[in-house]
């Protein structure tokens, strides 16, 4: 079983920085799928950006060049760099994982953590 932490939300004004991190403990693996999602009330959830185990990043065009995913694999732990936060940014943040044999397999994230608020404010 894997466990996923979120920390790092809060209050922001637009154009600020917050940096969210995502502690994971159990039984991970070498070669994973990591991930940042965002919900707003009424609005269903979407990806904002992946990272896997070869360290490839993704992200949605809205956060690209704003956003920085990253994994340190040492400690066990998922980043989010936000840079010039915008009030559309504002939402739960849920970190996500999936740990499999090869990456061929991942068919979606099987481990979510309980999110962390972000609120931008303009």
């Amino acid at each position: 079983h894997v466990r996923l932490m979120e920390s790092g939300g809060g209050s922001v004004q637009t154009g600020g920085s917050l940096r969210l991190s995502c502690a994971v403990s159990g039984d991970t693996g070498d070669t994973f799928m990591m991930g940042w999602y965002r919900q707003v009330p009424g609005k269903d959830r979407e990806g904002v950006a992946h990272i896997d185990s070869f360290d490839t990043p993704s992200y949605i065009d809205s956060v690209k060049g704003r956003f920085t995913i990253s994994v340190d694999n040492a400690k066990n732990i998922l980043y989010l760099e936000m840079n010039r936060l915008k009030p559309e940014d504002t939402g739960m943040y849920y970190c996500a994982a999936w740990y499999g044999p090869s990456l061929e397999n991942y068919r979606g994230y099987d481990y979510w953590g309980q999110g962390t608020q972000v609120t931008v404010s303009s």
